[in-house]
């Protein structure tokens, strides 16, 4: 939850108080981009040292450093100490990760990781469908720095409550000497990273070019309905697809997934109501919860179990980067070309 509302908070937040979508855009990538390069080596340490000794210090300096950034913001402080301080919060820790390295050590070898691994796409849909709007919600309808504040009393509570949980902790694996430094050393990570980041790209444009559509249609509120079926369509395919057992290999079935993900965008091309999208958006959502279950599962094969969290958040990490670059992208072809042009960014 931390993660799906702290960018968009952050984009609130300053654009409330200093009326500057500029400064807020650039706060927020700087905070998303520094997460995107800091989470795996947290991840890393994690995989050395143990989610005990890591998640909270990470944690809390994370949330330390989101504290200031609040307070900064609050008093109008200059705004390179906006930058520091976002940059300094991209510490957070990757949970879905550390989450699917438990599973993983619990359900190795056993269909029931696939099981497990499809409840916790779901479960990052979910939150991905609340935390945005829960943080808007917040800085609109309270105070500018209500959103982002709560996000980082989720992210001190949450990962106090996981790290009690000794019970399921994964223990330390020796590090294997043939293969030395970092997860990306393994070319199944760097390739699935790639192929997430470009997934990444797809949902970041298909939000900011709903948003922008919905507005040329006369009712920017209906942009919330629209990328909230894209989020239904895929939790109903991550729970779906968490019964099935496929005798297929999981790097045919992402290639499956992933030529269906860019078919089912085709469409978008051609929709020219509210309703049109969003029926659209519902069949494209179908691919993404087990899109992201196979990439996991992949990884998972993929690495030593002494490289496997950092493995994961390289994956997932990925996939933050494309979001961010797709936003930014779609961002400029709607500026330049109109809302209907940005759909080129997602389908291209």
């Amino acid at each position: 939850m931390p993660l799906s509302m702290t960018g968009l908070g952050i984009v609130t937040m300053l654009s409330q108080v200093h009326a500057d979508y500029w400064l807020a855009g650039t706060v927020a990538a700087t905070f998303v981009f520094c997460n995107a390069l800091l989470a795996p080596q947290v991840s890393r340490l994690v995989d050395r040292f143990g989610q005990g000794r890591v998640l909270l210090p990470a944690a809390l300096a994370s949330a330390l450093a989101m504290s200031a950034l609040l307070l900064c913001t609050h008093y109008r402080a200059p705004n390179a100490w906006l930058y520091l301080f976002a940059l300094l919060a991209g510490a957070m820790p990757s949970m879905p990760a550390m989450v699917r390295a438990r599973w993983t050590e619990l359900y190795r070898g056993s269909p029931k990781l696939h099981t497990a691994f499809s409840f916790e796409s779901v479960m990052d849909e979910v939150c991905y469908i609340i935390g945005p709007v829960l943080a808007v919600s917040l800085s609109v309808g309270w105070f500018a720095e209500a959103g982002p504040l709560l996000a980082t009393l989720f992210l001190v509570a949450g990962v106090s409550l996981f790290s009690l949980q000794r019970g399921t902790e994964p223990p330390l694996h020796a590090h294997p000497r043939r293969r030395a430094g970092s997860a990306l050393a393994y070319p199944a990570v760097r390739v699935l990273a790639l192929v997430l980041a470009a997934i990444g790209v797809i949902f970041g444009a298909v939000e900011v070019v709903s948003v922008a559509f919905a507005e040329a249609h006369g009712n920017k509120a209906a942009a919330s309905l629209v990328l909230s079926v894209y989020a239904v369509g895929s939790c109903l395919a991550g729970l779906l697809f968490g019964l099935l057992r496929w005798r297929l290999a999981l790097s045919r079935q992402l290639l499956c997934m992933v030529t269906l993900m860019a078919l089912s965008l085709m469409p978008l091309l051609g929709v020219e109501s509210i309703l049109a999208l969003a029926l659209t958006v519902l069949v494209a959502g179908f691919s993404v919860a087990p899109t992201m279950i196979l990439a996991m599962g992949l990884v998972e094969r993929a690495v030593d179990p002494a490289r496997l969290t950092e493995g994961l958040t390289w994956a997932i990490t990925g996939l933050g980067i494309g979001m961010a670059l797709g936003s930014a992208l779609a961002g400029w072809v709607v500026e330049g070309y109109g809302a209907a042009s940005g759909f080129l960014v997602a389908v291209g």
